[in-house]
């Protein structure tokens, strides 16, 4: 919804840019400027026709484990922290993302602001840095979105408007319902009775927008796809990055295990790397992805996973876990070390074959190779990566979201995609009652 009014307002020739004052995600991108940030940012950014910028996203919490995480602040590294490390720096974070929002409203005609999660998590009010603590202090009117596909959508909107106090429910100033699959006309009935339940306007009921896709925020998406008969296979680490890496390939994502013979068999990127090797190896995939190489499959490893198919991970400064080094899975012939300093940059590359294509860097490590073996692609001329024995690594996320890129490497035709923006902002236009949105947002 966020993505769609930066596309209409947008079209409407005004100023616009999004921003979210803190994401958690591990799915980033680096920005043309320097630093990292999530990357549903990006895809608002793009929708806006701008670069992405920091400031759009202040704080990236990037999880480590199921209690901490690496805090990124307007792009760069700041600090690893537990969940109760990170409300302890409030006043620092505040003032963070303060400071990115005056810089993008000075700036731009409108700046569409993005919330996470409920706006009614009451136990979070003091700290709260992206909902409604954040609107109630620059008095922006609020749009409350409801997913009518989960269910109980009736509860959902009554109830987080009942939960709120009296001046944050002014601020609340209409309600949308998402997702309607069907004749959206079959609910105006269920809208006008929450109007008058909510004491709100509904500003429209949206249908399930099919075939548009956008780059997923986080790896709890994958929990609604439907398993794949793919022949492609990926491993679903517990702390698994940039999955988006894999967004055009028919992926049939794995927890453990499975009695099927793969034809390729991918590690995707982790933003603990040592942490998920140890998992792969508790959940038995270490032998079964040796068992699939040997029965001919090709293993591919981007970023953390290309580390782990080498013969040792070294972490002597304790960068990503207490231990100071890690056997690899040993099927390619390279040795990583991991460093304090973190890599983000986007870099221009061609394959072996000569097709330019465009990827990023987002890592905290340096690989090196011990054999004279070919590489995954070039960099100015320079070597990067490694194909060998049946198995690639390579450090270039967005390589596999280039069409012509995997029917290079994997000889498989992706699905030419079209322009979504566009599609987003008709979506919004042909749903919305925009004299309303206009009116009571716009005014």
């Amino acid at each position: 919804m966020a993505t769609a009014i930066c596309g209409w307002l947008r079209r409407r020739g005004v100023l616009v840019a999004p921003f979210k004052a803190q994401n958690m995600s591990n799915n980033s991108y680096p920005c043309a400027g320097g630093g990292e940030i999530g990357r549903a940012q990006v895809a608002q950014a793009e929708a806006c026709g701008l670069e992405p910028s920091v400031d759009m996203n202040p704080i990236l919490l990037k999880p480590t484990s199921a209690v901490g995480s690496q805090v990124v602040v307007q792009g760069k590294v700041w600090r690893n922290l537990s969940a109760r490390e990170y409300y302890e720096q409030h006043e620092y974070l505040r003032e963070k993302v303060e400071e990115s929002y005056a810089r993008l409203a000075a700036a731009y005609d409108f700046v569409v602001v993005e919330g996470a999660g409920s706006i009614a998590e009451l136990n979070l009010r003091a700290t709260d840095l992206v909902n409604l603590g954040f609107a109630a202090r620059h008095d922006i009117p609020v749009l409350l979105v409801a997913d009518i596909d989960r269910g109980g959508v009736f509860a959902s909107v009554f109830g987080t408007i009942e939960l709120l106090a009296p001046a944050e429910r002014e601020l609340v100033r209409a309600f949308a319902i998402n997702r309607f699959r069907g004749d959206p006309s079959l609910f105006a009935s269920g809208a006008k009775l929450l109007e008058e339940k909510a004491r709100k306007p509904c500003l429209g009921v949206f249908p399930f927008l099919e075939n548009v896709r956008l780059d997923e925020e986080d790896s709890v998406s994958l929990d609604a796809r439907p398993p794949s008969e793919s022949y492609i296979a990926a491993i679903r680490f517990p702390r698994i990055s940039n999955f988006t890496d894999l967004r055009l390939l028919p992926i049939a994502w794995i927890d453990r295990p499975v009695d099927r013979k793969f034809e390729t068999v991918i590690l995707p990127g982790s933003k603990n790397t040592i942490a998920d090797l140890a998992w792969m190896r508790t959940q038995g995939l270490d032998r079964w992805l040796l068992a699939q190489h040997a029965a001919g499959a090709r293993i591919i490893g981007i970023c953390g996973g290309y580390q782990m198919l080498g013969e040792r991970i070294d972490d002597p400064g304790h960068v990503e876990s207490e231990c100071d080094s890690a056997e690899g899975l040993r099927l390619l012939p390279v040795t990583s070390v991991l460093l304090e300093h973190k890599v983000t940059r986007t870099v221009n590359a061609c394959t072996r074959g000569g097709h330019p294509f465009q990827a990023y860097e987002i890592h905290m490590g340096e690989t090196t190779c011990s054999a004279d073996v070919p590489s995954f692609a070039y960099l100015d001329g320079a070597p990067e990566g490694i194909e060998w024995n049946g198995c690639l690594g390579t450090y270039l996320h967005g390589a596999f979201e280039d069409p012509a890129v995997i029917e290079e490497y994997l000889g498989y035709q992706a699905p030419a995609e079209a322009q979504v923006y566009d599609r987003l902002a008709d979506w919004f236009a042909q749903s919305a009652d925009c004299a309303l949105f206009e009116r009571t947002f716009l005014g």
